[in-house]
């Protein structure tokens, strides 16, 4: 499982809206000072969104949660995100290119494949399963 400590927002029936705290990814660890990648994690640190999550525990405003995924949802939603558009990319390359457009053609078969990978990945309605935990 993936973990990681979130702080409880608001709470509406059943649905938490939660907020990354400041010490989990990178720059969380006690390696920072000797990390190069930490410096992006102090650039994109301002950019965290609250989620929504269900949780069947009592909490409220403030609180501590442990938040978890599965490998197996973490390795679909990049599959999802990242390896549908390339290889629809690649495909609309392929198939622009045999059309007798050159370059052209091939730039715009890769455009459409990215957009048509998004679309698919965004009308599949699949979402990971998050498992919200009190901190203990």
């Amino acid at each position: 499982m993936i973990e990681t400590t979130a702080r409880v927002v608001s709470t509406d029936n059943g649905t938490i809206l939660v907020e990354p705290s400041n010490e989990s990814g990178c720059g969380g660890c006690k390696s920072r000072s000797a990390c190069g990648v930490s410096g992006l994690g102090k650039y994109f640190s301002g950019n965290r969104k609250a989620i929504e999550v269900h949780c069947d525990s009592n909490v409220r405003a403030g609180d501590e949660l442990q938040l978890s995924m599965s490998e197996g949802d973490m390795l679909k939603s990049g599959l999802l995100a990242y390896l549908l558009p390339s290889v629809l990319a690649l495909v609309g390359a392929g198939v622009g290119a045999s059309l007798d457009m050159g370059d052209i053609g091939a730039v715009l078969g890769a455009a459409l494949g990215v957009v048509a990978g998004l679309l698919l990945g965004r009308l599949s309605g699949w979402v990971p399963h998050m498992y919200a935990n009190r901190k203990e």
